[in-house]
């Protein structure tokens, strides 16, 4: 298979070229059989984050995403398709360029690690506007175009956030983690929620161990249904 798509792929990269195009997504039927027992072809979609006319590039993105599939029948046909192009760009070139260091290769490499690890494997944060935590903290698909919110500046929030808060134990008074925590900065009160059910009220503070690590910690404010003061662990300074 990986011989039939090379040939269509010099013959499309050099239609693309003649045209002065860039191909930015693609698609690869693989066609079984047909007839009665009919099957239905194996679709592959290729998006490119960076628009290519180049066939070596091409070649190694259908190398990958052929090696990860899975076919429910021989093949019989190899069909491939120019499903989206546009005018081709020169690149533009740095006096004293870095290699490795270009936009086109930065690209290049995201696209091969979604044919290699699959698009649900590539992530990129996307923040979004909402002043929980857990909930602003969002990671989409590379190839997700969502929109995101840029968080607030001037802030203290850590390297990572638990995927759960963990609820700390007390001592003396004090939120214990491995050692006494000391709060060294001031409070950020977060009161979201109450439009979809999921209320939270919570004290945030930075919290340092012993042994001078930081801690994002909260408070949860005490309610009407409890008075019970707890603290719990969210996330990590590096």
């Amino acid at each position: 298979m990986l011989f039939s798509a090379r040939r269509l792929t010099v013959q499309l990269c050099g239609w693309l070229s003649a045209q002065q195009l860039a191909l930015t997504h693609a698609t690869v039927s693989l066609e079984h059989e047909r007839g009665r027992q009919a099957v239905e072809p194996t679709v592959l979609e290729i998006a490119l984050a960076e628009p290519t006319w180049h066939e070596e590039h091409l070649v190694r993105l259908l190398k990958e995403r052929l090696g990860r599939t899975e076919l429910q029948a021989a093949v019989i046909a190899v069909r491939l398709t120019a499903s989206k192009v546009q005018p081709a760009e020169p690149p533009s070139e740095d006096l004293f360029p870095d290699p490795g260091g270009s936009a086109e290769d930065h690209n290049r490499l995201l696209e091969l690690l979604v044919a290699r690890l699959g698009a649900e494997n590539v992530l990129r944060p996307a923040p979004t506007s909402d002043h929980r935590p857990e909930l602003a903290n969002r990671w989409v698909s590379v190839q997700d175009d969502a929109k995101l919110s840029v968080p607030p500046g001037g802030l203290p929030r850590p390297t990572w956030l638990l995927h759960e808060p963990l609820r700390l134990m007390m001592k003396n008074h004090r939120p214990f983690y491995g050692s006494p925590l000391k709060l060294v900065s001031t409070g950020e009160r977060i009161e979201a929620g109450w439009h979809d059910g999921e209320l939270v009220t919570r004290d945030y503070y930075v919290a340092e161990a012993s042994d001078k690590s930081c801690y994002w910690i909260y408070r949860e404010r005490p309610s009407v249904k409890s008075e019970e003061v707890r603290w719990f662990l969210h996330g990590l300074f590096g």
